[in-house]
């Protein structure tokens, strides 16, 4: 019986604390039977009943004025956010770092996405398109760039051409102030890739 009550209770976890729940035996005419009786915890009921909706914040500051607290709130949840964006949109996975430089490099990286990533919803914002950077991370994956290499006599003549945009993300990148190049442009000073 108690178990099959854990079981209840963890399924419906938020409700668990608002009740005393205790199983107990009782003698009656037919022999003893099991009991099972339920409490509302009136404090707590009424306490989750004036809370319903409310976000909580509990701090361990002092004086602090609840504006500037949801502020730096705000703030965490963006680095969360753009460490998210590391390990998802970028295919960054966490890695084990065994020396000090490794993990310094690391954190390098996830404070310049994190950059690159409030810079980019600072200029939508701007721009009125709202604030959300994945969206238009998503949007900008229609854009593909090619690079075509063309032998010629003396050297090899590189072009990088750049795909055309949908309509709909070519109104955003008006918006953003970001022309898309419509004609090839050579390429100069290619580092040539090592074979291995």
């Amino acid at each position: 019986m108690e178990r099959r009550i854990g079981r209840l209770l963890e399924r419906n976890s938020r409700a668990a604390s608002l009740f005393d729940v205790s199983v107990e035996e009782r003698q009656t005419e037919n022999g003893t039977r099991l009991a099972v009786t339920i409490r509302k915890q009136g404090e707590r009921t009424e306490w989750a009943l004036h809370t319903s909706g409310s976000y909580l914040l509990r701090t361990n500051g002092h004086g602090s004025d609840p504006k500037e607290l949801w502020k730096l709130y705000i703030q965490l949840t963006q680095a969360e956010d753009a460490f998210r964006t590391t390990k998802s949109d970028l295919g960054l996975r966490p890695v084990h770092h065994q020396t000090a430089e490794r993990t310094e490099a690391h954190i390098l990286v996830c404070f310049l996405a994190l950059a690159m990533w409030r810079t980019l919803q600072q200029w939508m914002e701007c721009a009125g398109l709202g604030t959300a950077p994945r969206k238009l991370v998503e949007e900008m994956r229609e854009i593909r760039s090619l690079d075509v290499v063309l032998p010629a006599k003396d050297k090899k003549i590189r072009l990088r051409t750049v795909s055309a945009a949908p309509q709909e993300l070519k109104i955003l990148l008006q918006r953003l102030k970001l022309p898309l190049p419509n004609v090839p442009k050579v390429i100069e000073n290619v580092v040539p890739t090592l074979a291995v």
